[in-house]
């Protein structure tokens, strides 16, 4: 297997590579439609989450900014910020969002051209734009789709710098220095938006060089060292500047995750892709397996594409199984929770060899449709994306609902006179503060930045209130607080907005 890997790929005929780069339009339309379907779907009538208000307000020109803890990255602050600082209109912001996911999604597929005929690539495409996970986050200020792009990217300019020998057309020392700027681009876009992602990646993708990049290891190694380095400078700097050196912004980023270690999250993500965003704890019984089948079938699939693929194709589809392995890892093996959004790299990376399992099945040798295998896939991807459309369905309602009520308790504080410059602490209080306009202040948790004397203090200089739950009452800083009901708030029916006189 290994000699098959590393043997060097016959040139690429020039017209078939001529033909591959010109007829782009079946990936650029699936790539329209994503978008287009985020506008349908995802766009209108959504709110920010909780996440999105912490990496929003680290570049917004309308709300300070929310404590920033040890595990995130500033990659997708960074998106956000040409919409963030003009305005604070979340539909705004969205369709920045949609348009850069677009975008982005034909970026990543745009080194993948040479390599896999257009009608295969659209088809890799519309797998992972089709997934329920990637159209809720597609317009979404997170960072795992970056990721995802910048991984599938450096993917497949790695697979180009190996398969494609000395002298090939096309494969020039010019051709070869973009090919290697490119791999550490998407390695650097990959670490900009989760650091972990990108380690985890160049270690695949150094495995894979070192198998199939034959005569170019060193160079292959080094473009891999610097793009993980490019991307990650800033968060290792900020590590120094914020939190005391590296080792210690490891360390309090796995205490914030619960203690990174063995834990087998299979389970956990198998749970998740029902529609929760967040299983955290991830207990209960495992319900709507109807939308786990295809995570199940998955693997199954992409080995199959890898057993089936021609010989000359073999390293393009292997060699993102085996990234998509890599990345997956750490998420399946060392976090004690789930997210369905954690996984986005490795499905773009799986998208490739499923689209050529799919492929051989639907295709003759010759390229022809072959009528009812074409008819079966068809059939069984028309289910697979009814099934990915309900769940997104039942996603969106709970965002929408999610939102309305930080909206609703935004405009209660309001109407009590916590206006800005103002600040709010306490349950909710991070995406509640900045639907109000506020800053959020933590007195204990993995957020605390100040304590409750210090809170007191501050309430005496401008607007001040504390979200309690239902059945606690206020802590003794503020016995003296005027506590109102809240509607519908986050927490159950019951909870209070506990606040302080007005200063002066």
């Amino acid at each position: 297997m290994s000699e098959r890997l590393s043997a060097p790929a016959r040139a690429l005929n020039p017209d078939r590579a001529a033909r591959g780069r010109v007829a782009t339009w079946p990936a650029a339309a699936v790539c329209a439609a994503f978008a287009a379907a985020q506008l349908a779907l995802t766009v209108r009538g959504s709110g920010l989450g909780w996440d999105e208000t912490v990496y929003t307000s680290q570049v917004s020109g309308h709300v300070p900014a929310a404590f920033f803890s040890a595990p995130r990255a500033r990659g997708v602050t960074f998106a956000a910020a040409p919409v963030a600082l003009l305005t604070g209109s979340t539909l705004v912001l969205r369709l920045w969002m949609c348009a850069l996911s677009g975008a982005g999604l034909l970026a990543a597929l745009w080194p993948w051209r040479p390599l896999l005929p257009p009608r295969l690539l659209a088809l890799a495409a519309a797998l992972f734009a089709g997934l329920w996970i990637t159209l809720f986050y597609g317009p979404q200020v997170m960072p795992n789709l970056g990721s995802a792009y910048g991984a599938l990217a450096a993917t497949g300019c790695l697979v180009r710098v190996a398969r494609d020998p000395a002298g090939a057309p096309g494969s020039g020392r010019g051709a070869q220095r973009r090919l290697l700027a490119g791999l550490v681009a998407g390695l650097a876009v990959t670490g900009l938006m989760r650091p972990p992602d990108a380690v985890w990646l160049a270690a695949g993708l150094g495995c894979a060089a070192l198998v199939a990049a034959r005569g170019r290891r060193a160079v292959v190694l080094a473009a891999l060292a610097t793009g993980v380095a490019s991307g990650c400078a800033e968060w290792v700097v900020e590590a120094y500047v914020r939190y005391g050196g590296l080792t210690e912004r490891l360390h309090e980023a796995s205490a914030i995750q619960g203690g990174l270690g063995w834990h087998v999250a299979v389970m956990d993500q198998l749970r998740s892709l029902g529609g929760r965003t967040l299983c955290r704890p991830c207990t209960g019984p495992w319900q709507h397996r109807s939308a786990s089948v295809w995570w199940l079938l998955l693997p199954c699939a992409a080995a199959a594409g890898v057993a089936v693929a021609p010989r000359a194709r073999r390293v393009t589809v292997a060699v993102p199984a085996a990234a998509a392995v890599a990345v997956a890892i750490p998420y399946l093996l060392t976090v004690g929770y789930a997210a369905p959004r954690f996984l986005l790299p490795a499905y773009a990376l799986l998208a490739i060899p499923v689209a050529q399992a799919l492929g051989r099945v639907a295709l003759a040798p010759g390229g022809r449709w072959r009528p009812l295998p074409t008819a079966l896939v068809a059939l069984a991807l028309c289910v697979h994306l009814t099934v990915q459309l309900a769940v997104l369905h039942g996603v969106m309602r709970n965002n929408r609902l999610l939102s309305g009520k930080y909206a609703a308790v935004a405009a209660r504080l309001h109407a009590q006179g916590v206006r800005p410059p103002c600040t709010v602490s306490g349950a909710d209080a991070v995406p509640i503060a900045y639907y109000a306009g506020c800053a959020s202040r933590q007195t204990g948790g993995p957020d605390h930045s100040i304590s409750g004397p210090e809170l007191a203090a501050l309430a005496r200089r401008q607007p001040v209130a504390l979200l309690v739950a239902a059945g606690a009452g206020p802590p003794a800083f503020a016995s003296g607080w005027r506590c109102v009901p809240l509607p519908s708030a986050p927490e159950p029916d019951g909870a209070r907005a506990c606040v302080a006189p007005e200063p002066g």
